[in-house]
């Protein structure tokens, strides 16, 4: 004899009722079959609506009604096209029924535990009659049996406890001769030792349906639900998320207690002692292989089996130092809450004695409170203890596993991953068993949380990125094109799975919390909504995803000004834009300091150089011990262009439009030919070296001529190029009399910093500089003679989107 339980999901529709039959049939064919249903998918749940809107006197139970009415005559006429009228009738008169009962809620204003219990009957009695009446019409050996009649239990409304001994014989006796092949019973129903009707608890089919296997003592027991199993984590928030092929009974339990909807907790017990194996399929995809659920399952998934949660959680801490030494408390505290009959969760202490933290299901916590403030009223008031603290917007998260006590580092590797992406953990409860490590968590953060730690314990160490991108001009759309292009390569070779999630310009922006799609990501922008510096920020920060990471690819002070926001948010942050590090020091100071503070990367390499190694190989001289004593470099690939091209036989105004054609200079060339965007570069030097220099400390010795540098647009600055030609021709031929280059240099001496247009001489590491290249000379401790020299191409959209790129993968190593 085989035992099936098909829960509310399975027998929600027409079309999976049919797919239920069908199940059956083919079981039939060799065994006797005892099959365990729910009511119809959601009529519990309309049913406890229409008796509380009976209850508080409200007309639209009526409504509530007739919709429970429609769903169950809907599903008879379509199972039954051309024979339904039996069952209809009987439905109908079931039903006539349930509205008496609903309209005498109304009429006495009152909704009792016995009555609600006897309320909810009506789901499983109806769905079980529907089913066996369809398997009859079909020539099927079927006919239904009122678990009522069987299970016997207590006067426990709403949660009934089983008295097994009746209820095994009433089984046992029955089943021994049965004359029809399949055999339909009610979940979830019960009758009390007085005859009254009881229910086993929400969930509760699964519960009768483990009586029933346990009694007959079968060899396993099958519950068939819409999921292929138990999973990792809760597939609907964790996408990577899969089936557990096999599980041990108490982990099947923890997993059950902590939010995992595929199987009811007490649901174990009656198997548990006799060893019968649960397995969990899918009434949808029968073949599937499912979950295994015994005493000694095959550990495959490593120590951690699975991650769930619960929502709707409040914390209530009962402190004080009146509390320190003095027995009693803990005890009056449970016994209050325990004759309010509100179930605690999750319970937590100090060793100090100075704080008890519980955690109850939210709507239980306003009567909490008020009754352990009551029960505490002499303590509170002789300050001894402080009035109950109540947090609310919470869930408890949960790693369950029965070998995790054998493994070394479990909590550890729980608590930081949850802590490199800012989620604040409010308490923390773990048995010496360690079968379950929880932490009480804000609700907002639970699918971060879930899916950081799902990649932390059972993805194979692929981490994921997710990427959201301000500025695609010329260089953002090498940025995306580079990300497309390497996604596959970054997944397969460096187990980096990368996301673009966010991507906006001046003008629009556009998300996708499972990644945009890069083949058409312009036509998508061009459709996105308003974009707002303010709107992408609070957009990046309400996804809440893991491993985020914001990519300024812009030259805009608002969009620096915008990185302490993201970094408070533990969001890294990867910046070509030198103003947020070449501001006040303060501020560059506090950026780095929340980079620390929140786990938040800040990295900004292509600052300097684009895609040069430049700050990278300067962190890592400081890092290991080594002092900068001078750097001397040229940093502008857009003025080593330009001047490499300048000549007698040029005009200067023609190669510096020629070099933003290319894509060297800043939209507005002043920002380059100013010197401001060099100060600016060693600047960021010096401040790595660890010397404190704001940009006005920087000496600046401007090149251009006394009407360029007055201009007020960028119209009239070219103009002025037209204009001092000569000036600009003077520059040239000097450098070229003394056998000279013009290098625009960068120098950083003894605490002191100067950029200047200078006539470089042959043999000099300078003189050949060629294109926009760039090269730096680190004079330090170690390299005091002979200088480490870093050198090549400084500028360019693609070499600069590369370096942001780089920074983006090394946070992906990190």
């Amino acid at each position: 004899m085989k035992v099936l339980k098909f829960g509310g999901t399975s027998v929600g529709s027409s079309n999976n009722i049919n797919k239920v039959i069908d199940i059956l049939e083919n079981y039939g064919k060799e065994d006797a079959i005892v099959c365990v249903v729910s009511a119809i998918g959601g009529i519990t749940d309309k049913l406890l609506l229409a008796g509380k809107q009976a209850q508080n006197k409200e007309d639209a139970f009526n409504d509530t009604f007739n919709k429970i009415k429609d769903i169950h005559f809907n599903i008879i006429k379509e199972l039954n096209p051309t024979n339904s009228d039996a069952i209809l009738n009987y439905v109908d008169e079931k039903l006539e029924a349930l509205k008496s009962l609903l309209e005498g809620i109304y009429l006495i204003n009152e909704l009792s535990p016995k009555t609600s219990d006897k309320l909810v009957s009506f789901g499983e009695l109806l769905s079980s009659f529907i089913i066996a009446e369809t398997m009859k019409n079909r020539g099927l050996s079927a006919d239904r049996k009122n678990s009522q009649e069987l299970v016997v239990t207590n006067s426990n409304f709403t949660k009934a406890e089983v008295d097994y001994k009746v209820t095994n014989n009433n089984i046992q006796d029955y089943f021994k001769s049965v004359p029809q092949n399949i055999t339909i019973l009610p979940g979830f129903i019960s009758k009390s030792k007085a005859g009254e009707q009881t229910t086993l608890g929400r969930g509760g089919s699964d519960f009768t349906a483990a009586i029933v296997a346990a009694a007959l003592k079968v060899d396993q027991l099958e519950i068939w639900t819409d999921v292929s199993g138990m999973f990792t984590s809760n597939p609907k928030m964790v996408k990577q998320a899969y089936p557990i092929k096999k599980i041990s009974y108490q982990e099947a339990m923890e997993l059950s207690h902590f939010g995992a909807k595929v199987l009811y907790p007490p649901t174990v017990q009656p198997v548990l002692t006799l060893g019968i194996p649960i397995h969990i399929k899918n009434t949808l995809d029968p073949e599937a292989e499912g979950t295994i659920i015994s005493h000694d399952p095959v550990n495959a998934n490593g120590p951690v089996k699975g991650i769930s949660n619960i929502n709707n959680i409040a914390l209530l801490t009962l402190q004080g130092s009146g509390m320190v030494g003095i027995p009693g408390f803990s005890k009056r505290l449970f016994e209050t809450l325990s004759q309010e009959k509100i179930n605690v969760i999750l319970i937590t202490q100090a060793s100090s004695e100075h704080s008890i933290c519980l955690g109850v299901e939210a709507k239980d916590a306003p009567l909490a409170k008020s009754a352990i403030d009551a029960v505490f009223e002499n303590e509170i008031a002789l300050n001894k203890i402080d009035p109950i603290i109540v947090e609310t917007g919470l869930a408890i998260i949960a790693l369950v596993g029965d070998n995790m006590k054998n493994h070394q580092g479990i909590s550890g590797k729980m608590f930081s991953s949850l802590g490199k992406n800012n989620i604040n953990i409010r308490a923390i409860a773990q048995g010496a068993s360690e079968k379950n490590i929880s932490a009480v968590i804000l609700e907002n953060d639970v699918k971060k949380a879930l899916n950081t730690l799902h990649e932390q314990f059972f993805e194979t160490k692929t981490k994921q990125l997710n990427v959201f991108i301000t500025g695609v001009g010329n260089v953002g759309e090498r940025l995306v094109e580079q990300i497309k292009q390497q996604k596959k390569y970054l997944k397969e070779n460096l187990k980096i799975k990368l996301r673009v999630v966010g991507l906006s310009n001046s003008r629009k922006m556009i998300f996708n919390e499972e990644g945009i799609d890069l083949k058409n990501w312009k036509e998508q922008l061009e459709n996105g909504e308003k974009a707002t510096l303010d709107a992408f920020f609070e957009k990046t920060k309400s996804l809440n995803l893991r491993n985020s990471i914001f990519v300024d690819v812009t030259a805009n002070k608002a969009v620096a000004d915008m990185y302490a926001k993201y970094l408070k948010q533990s969001i890294g942050v990867v910046a070509c834009n030198k103003i947020a590090c070449s501001s006040d020091y303060e501020n560059y100071r506090l950026l780095k300091r929340l980079s620390l503070e929140y786990n938040a990367p800040l990295l900004f390499e292509t600052n300097v150089g684009a895609g040069l190694p430049i700050i990278d190989t300067l962190n890592n001289l400081i890092a290991s011990g080594d002092k900068v004593n001078s750097i001397h470099a040229v940093l502008s690939g857009s003025l080593n262009y330009v001047f490499n091209n300048f000549n007698d036989k040029t005009k200067f105004h023609d190669v510096v439009k020629q070099a933003g054609v290319e894509g060297y200079t800043e939209p507005d060339p002043r920002i380059d030919l100013s010197g401001v965007d060099v100060a600016r570069k060693i600047l960021i030097l010096a401040r790595e070296s660890g010397v404190e220099m704001n940009l006005e400390d920087i000496e600046n010795i401007s090149f251009l001529s006394e009407a360029g540098l007055k201009s007020d647009t960028v119209e009239d600055f070219y103009e002025t190029l037209i204009a001092d030609e000569a000036h600009y021709q003077k520059l040239y031929a000097s450098a070229k009399e003394k056998n000279c280059q013009l290098k625009y240099v960068a120098k950083f001496d003894n605490g002191k910093a100067s950029v200047s247009l200078q006539e470089i001489p042959e043999g000099h590491p300078f003189y050949n500089l060629e294109g926009s290249d760039n090269i730096v000379m680190f004079y330090t401790k170690r390299y005091a003679q002979q200088p480490m020299i870093i050198k090549g191409a400084g500028a360019g959209a693609d070499v600069t989107a590369s370096g942001l790129f780089a920074d983006i993968i090394r946070l992906g190593n990190d």
